[in-house]
Parts: C-alpha cells; structure tokens; sequence
C-alpha cells in the first residue's frame, strides 16, 4: 500500500531525521511539504532528491507567530494536506544553578519549538481535515518524555513528555472526525544531536542501557512515519510507538 494522494507538511525537515522521513514519504508516493528554518541548501537539496513530489517553505518554529506562516505557505503549496508530522526540535542543556534568567531563557524557547509549535500546528491542522474529510498527524517524541531525563536538559524531556500527551488528547478527542494522531518515541539516533551529545559525553554514556548496542538509524525513523501514515493504519489511532533498542519498555 502507498501514500499516493496524501500531501505531508514535515517541520525540520532538513535534519537527519527530518529528511530520512520526507524520502520515506516520497518513495510511498506522498508528496511532502519540507520546513526548513535556516539551512536553505539543505532544504532544496532535499526536495531535488524527491524527484518531484515536494516543496520548499521556511518558517521559524521559535517565533510565535512561525506557526502560522508555515501553515499558510504549505497551503499555499500543497493546495491541501492529509497529514502533519511534528518533527521539529532542540535539545538545550541548563544547570539547576544556573541564573533565572538563563534558565527561563531555555526553558521557553524548548518548550516553543519543541511543544507550542506542534500545539499551534495541530490547531490548524485539526481545522483544516475537518473541512476535508480527515487527517493523520504524527507527534515526535522521545523516550526522555516518558522515563524522565537529566537534571540538565529537564526542558526537553518536560517538552517531549506535553507532546505524548497532546498526542493522546488529539486521537482521543478528534478520532470520530477522521482525524488521528500517532506519537513516535526514539530513543537515541544517529543524528546531528546525538554527534553533539557524544562529543560532550562520550559515546558510551549515549549506548548505556541499550541492549542491542547501538543507535537507531534515521532510516528507521522514517520508515516507521510512512507506516503510520497509511490509510489501513487508522487504528493505530493514540498509539505510542517505543523506538529505543529496548532501552525503556513499557
């Protein structure tokens, strides 16, 4: 079964993961919205690499306003969207101790790029399957949101964890519209994030407690979000799917 007819708005898509999940989509034959904030190249590298089945639009997901304008110009593009994927998001580190301005400084910005952005994109999403006869949004978590994380990047976790729930209350609240909503939760991947993470920590610390030993790959990720979003997989519906190594178990 593919994705043919659905239009996917994917927000930073122009990471490791964002992009293995746009060439995903595209080669199940959806056609894919690619947001990008800063790195233009990438952006249209990407969609070349989608042999024709996406667009281009940039928005800044730490602006309030970023939301709004990213919705407006995927519609603009894609005329409309059977699907939304949340994928955008930092991972910031701030001590305890540090100052409070600091500290509210990075707990604000995580939590509007990583939870407010999907929360307004979700709005807007919601509104727009049900004048068009339903939709599927899939919400990128963490296993950080789910098992709690380090004293020092407390904000991500927090900010993953509000993201299962908003998931949650989606699928529950909206799934007689037609609209459902899904909730990956990676644990480590190979990423830009997790190349930051190891160069700080060590590789070891990242591959503690992960029995089969190693990161997942992006491709893995993206493979999972074209599955989630095919048609036959409605009752996958609230779901959160554990993509960690076996490193949390529920």
């Amino acid at each position: 079964m593919t994705l043919s007819g659905q239009s996917i708005l994917v927000t930073g898509a122009t990471g490791a993961i964002g992009r293995a999940i746009c060439r995903a989509l595209a080669a199940e034959e959806a056609n894919v919205v690619v947001h990008y904030g800063r790195n233009r190249d990438a952006a249209e590298a990407l969609v070349k690499s989608l042999s024709g089945r996406g667009w281009m639009v940039s928005a800044d997901l730490s602006d309030k306003a970023g939301p709004q304008v990213l919705w407006d110009q995927a519609i603009a593009a894609a005329g409309r969207l059977t699907g939304l994927v949340n994928n955008a998001g930092i991972r910031s580190e701030v001590a305890v101790d540090a100052p409070m301005e600091e500290w509210q400084t990075v707990w604000e910005r995580e939590m509007r790029i990583n939870f407010l952005s999907a929360v307004d994109l979700s709005k807007l999403a919601i509104q727009h399957f049900r004048k068009h006869g339903g939709g599927r949004i899939v919400n990128m978590t963490s296993r950080a949101g789910q098992r709690g994380y380090t004293s020092n990047a407390m904000a991500y976790g927090a900010s993953k964890a509000a993201l299962i729930n908003l998931t949650k209350s989606i699928a529950q609240s909206h799934g007689h519209e037609g609209i459902t909503a899904v909730a990956l939760a990676p644990g480590w991947v190979r990423t830009e994030m997790a190349d930051a993470y190891i160069a700080q920590h060590g590789e070891a610390a990242a591959l503690a407690g992960i029995p089969i030993a190693r990161m997942a790959a992006p491709e893995e990720i993206g493979e999972i979000t074209a599955f989630a979003f095919r048609p036959s997989q409605e009752s996958l519906n609230g779901a959160v799917l554990d993509v960690n190594g076996g490193s949390y178990m529920r």
